[in-house]
């Protein structure tokens, strides 16, 4: 049975192939989705692509995922770095998600750096352009095949760790 898979991208990604160029690539949003489409294709997956400027649209789509979909792959873009809404949509959908980014946000600006989402999810991949798209699928359609291969009962799921740092009760703590 064909995986399906849901796709978001968000906020500004419209604007690919025209905006900064130098650092989000040249192609636009309908040629990384045609290519992914393709991609999927030949590895029997569906495809459903969202792209939307509201965090509030994002987290409605990927709150109906569970159920629907397979897995998730998602560019949050700039709610990467803020939205708490998306994490925990993205945390309780209860399906596997892979973030992409077409820049190497750790190569860019401090408050680029940190990304709310990535503890939630399986993986990242970025910094590769268009092809962090296509990399982020190919990964997590190799996570779902191995899931789905793996004997009942097991997975090669690893939950996130806490993005909450913990202390040592002071009791515990090495006196020094």
């Amino acid at each position: 049975m064909a995986k399906q898979i849901l796709v978001v991208h968000g906020p500004n990604l419209q604007l690919l192939g025209s905006r900064q160029p130098s650092v989000y690539g040249t192609a636009n949003l309908a040629t990384i989705n045609q290519d992914l489409k393709r991609l999927a294709t030949q590895e029997g997956a569906i495809l459903t692509f969202v792209q939307s400027n509201h965090e509030g649209e994002i987290v409605e789509r990927i709150g109906a995922a569970k159920g629907r979909y397979d897995g998730l792959l998602i560019n949050p873009a700039a709610y990467t770095h803020t939205s708490v809404a998306i994490r925990d949509a993205v945390e309780g959908a209860g399906v596997p998600a892979v973030e992409v980014h077409l820049s190497n946000i750790y190569a860019r600006e401090p408050f680029r750096q940190h990304s709310l989402i990535a503890p939630v999810c399986r993986g990242q991949i970025a910094g590769f352009g268009a092809a962090s798209y296509r990399l982020g699928l190919l990964a997590l359609l190799g996570l779902l095949a191995s899931e789905a291969a793996a004997p009942s009962g097991v997975s090669d799921h690893r939950p996130a760790p806490s993005s909450r740092k913990t202390r040592r009760p002071a009791s515990k703590r090495r006196r020094r």
